[in-house]
């Protein structure tokens, strides 16, 4: 029998080789016949009859690996979380100290500006004027019987003399004076809550709203 050509040799040993390394992929039966007069042909089928078969395991290429998956993308970093939302402020209300003319007392207003307003002269610290220069036929007259004082002359005269105009004097308080103002007042409002009737909070629960957006100025 003559020996296969050494082109064909070296393409077996190559066969074999790839078998060899490629052990755990997929194989294909390669199919040696050899005819009548010697010839030897590789084929992937059964050989012919009146051939000699020889078969062996060619290894098929191996398929090229899968490129690694693109790692997902990064999540966008949650913003930080914001501080609890605090109730709605209103800007603190302009007020003033005022002092009422007739008492000297301090009261608290809005109005910077109070309108005047007629007082007693006599609660003012001045002297008023005798009964005996107020009333009587002759006015002024010394002396005169109880009967007459009583029937004294009262006109528009006698009452302008005696009423004076007056206003109160008023000055507009400091941001700490403004605030300790309206906490006084937040407390008030809280007392009278808790005495109301049902009917009665609507008023003083919307007057605490007011007061608590203006104390969010102060710190509280």
């Amino acid at each position: 029998m003559r020996r296969p050509p050494l082109p064909v040799l070296l393409g077996l040993g190559l066969l074999a080789t790839g078998l060899a390394w490629c052990s755990r992929a997929a194989a294909t039966t390669i199919y040696e016949c050899t005819t009548a007069d010697g010839r030897v042909i590789y084929q992937d089928t059964p050989c012919g009859a009146g051939q000699q078969q020889r078969t062996m395991q060619v290894a098929d290429a191996p398929t090229a690996p899968r490129p690694p998956a693109a790692p997902a993308p990064a999540a966008p970093p949650r913003p930080a979380a914001l501080p609890p939302a605090r109730g709605p402020s209103a800007p603190l209300p302009v007020m003033y100290a005022c002092v009422r003319a007739t008492d000297g007392k301090t009261y608290l207003s809005d109005n910077g500006n109070p309108p005047p307003y007629q007082a007693p002269y006599g609660v003012l610290g001045a002297e008023q004027l005798p009964l005996s220069e107020v009333y009587g036929p002759d006015r002024g007259a010394a002396g005169i019987s109880a009967p007459e004082a009583n029937r004294g002359r009262v006109s528009s005269g006698l009452v302008a003399n005696n009423y004076v105009w007056v206003q109160d004097q008023c000055r507009e308080l400091d941001v700490e004076e403004t605030c300790q103002a309206l906490r006084d007042a937040y407390e008030q409002n809280e007392h009278k809550l808790d005495n109301a009737f049902r009917s009665q909070r609507p008023p003083l629960e919307k007057r605490e709203g007011q007061l608590q957006a203006q104390l969010t100025n102060c710190g509280d």
